[in-house]
């Protein structure tokens, strides 16, 4: 069956990247490259989903964060729907924004147990409008 579309680009940034290959890296080394996998299947999936519906139910919106539309996913809402053996426990959520009509930026892929003010991408600090005007 073929993937669908997503209605939004999902844009990584720099940090974000930087964020995965930690993760995945330290995956394997403590649970072995099959556990990496897994967990880079769960990424995928986590990334897919956001793209599909940014609002989706157990995303939470950030108000606190004081940037506008910040909101973050945990791994965890993903796990049913990646293919093959599950990860038992993922410990990481996303963090995004709508940045612009049809595009979602993930700033950030951050362990649950860490300070999310303190973990910031530096643009994540500005303020960005967001058009939620959509196409007809």
């Amino acid at each position: 069956m073929p993937k669908r579309q997503s209605p939004f680009e999902v844009r990584i940034s720099l940090e974000a990247r930087r964020d995965v290959r930690a993760i995945l890296a330290w995956s394997e080394k403590e649970f072995g490259k099959k556990a990496a996998l897994h967990y880079a299947a769960l990424l995928t999936q986590a990334l897919r989903d956001i793209g599909q519906d940014p609002e989706r139910p157990g995303s939470t919106e950030r108000p606190e964060m004081m940037i506008e539309g910040a909101r973050t996913y945990h791994l965890e809402l993903s796990r049913g729907r990646v293919e093959g053996q599950s990860v038992k426990a993922p410990r990481h959520f996303l963090l995004y924004r709508r940045r612009g009509e049809g595009v979602i930026e993930v700033g950030r892929v951050i362990h649950d147990a860490r300070d999310l003010q303190r973990q910031l991408p530096e643009e994540y600090r500005f303020p960005v409008r967001v058009d939620r005007q959509t196409k007809t």
